[in-house]
Formats: C-alpha cells, sequence, structure tokens
C-alpha cells in the first residue's frame, strides 16, 4: 500500500511513468472483473483502458482513506457501470472457445460449454448489485470488507446481497431446472 502510494505522489508531481507501476499492479485484475461484467474480452480490454485513463486523471481525488486497490476498483466499475447505461445492454458471449483450445472428449467439452452457458443465464436474471456482488467475491476472490469499500455499502449489506443472489439462483435452478439441477439432483 506504501508504494502505491508513492507512485500516486510520483505521477502527481510529474513523473508520469511512475503510473506505469499502477497499470502494470492492477491491469490483469481489472481486466478480470470487467470481463466478468461484460463476458465479451474485446469490450472488456477496451473498458480497461478507458477506467485506466480515468484513473489517471481521478489520481488527484484519492485520499488516502481506503486502500487504494479499493478505489481504483471503484474508479473502474462507476466508469463501467455507466458505459453500460449509456448503452442500455450488456454484451452476453461465450468467451471459453477463444481462451482455450481444449484437448478432451468432446462430450466433456459440450457439458462445460453448457454448464457456462447455464451459469451465465442464472447470472443473468441477478439484480445488478446483487450480480456485481458475487463477481466481486467469487471471481476477483476479494474479502467482505474489500466489496464493501468498493460499492459503497456496509459488510452486513453485502452478506445479505450474496446470500440473497445465491437463493435466487437456487430457487430459479429448482424452479427451471436445467444442468445445475440434474447435478443437484445426483447427490
Amino acid at each position: 500500500m506504501q508504494e502505491e502510494i508513492q507512485w500516486v505522489q510520483e505521477v502527481l508531481s510529474g513523473n508520469k511513468q511512475a503510473y506505469s507501476h499502477i497499470i502494470n499492479k492492477y491491469k490483469n485484475q481489472l481486466y478480470a472483473t470487467i470481463l466478468g461484467m461484460t463476458r465479451n474480452p474485446h469490450d472488456a480490454q477496451d473498458l480497461v483502458q478507458e477506467a485506466l485513463i480515468k484513473v489517471y486523471y481521478q489520481l488527484g481525488k484519492y485520499d488516502n482513506r481506503g486502500s487504494f486497490a479499493s478505489w481504483i476498483y471503484r474508479v473502474a466499475i462507476n466508469h463501467c457501470m455507466d458505459e453500460f447505461r449509456k448503452k442500455r445492454h450488456i454484451e452476453v458471449r461465450m468467451t471459453e472457445e477463444s481462451m482455450e483450445k481444449n484437448l478432451e472428449h468432446p462430450e466433456v467439452i459440450f457439458l462445460k460449454k453448457e454448464k457456462n452457458k447455464q451459469l451465465e443465464l442464472l447470472m443473468d436474471t441477478l439484480p445488478e448489485d446483487e450480480r456485481m456482488i458475487i463477481l466481486l467475491r467469487y471471481v476477483n476472490e476479494l474479502s467482505y470488507e474489500e466489496i464493501s469499500e468498493l460499492v459503497d455499502v456496509p459488510v452486513s449489506t453485502v452478506r445479505n446481497k450474496l446470500h440473497r443472489a445465491k437463493k435466487k439462483m437456487r430457487n430459479t435452478i429448482k424452479r427451471e431446472g436445467g444442468y445445475f439441477n440434474e447435478v443437484s439432483n445426483c447427490r
């Protein structure tokens, strides 16, 4: 954390090269978060670049009152949410084919794709705030405290929203069936 504050101070003092340290430290984590929101690698790359530019211009607003990581996530996620509101839709695409070449048996590949498609459909049934908390918790593996700071709600609200989101997903599975219902009935 001290290192990040030093980088911020260097950038604000005119050393623009110090910003490359911040980019290198956070670009992959931001990409993973934004990819989880967009489900489109190209859009995620564009949004990460735009968000990092926005962070650069807002560095002076960082007040050292929380972790720098939470602050940078908040700026990036707010930027994405603004873009989503402008477009009024989120593009949903499977990215598994472009991200990995799988040499497994065709049936296993099919089942993995089906599972991912079902999971995306389940996630799409959630309100935006609950979907975001699920992504931050399980994709980015952030703590409840970090999520709380990031989305600016109490830790208890994060816990409640996470619980409600998982409950809604379970109810959807029970009601509509699908891959996850088949798996849960096998136990």
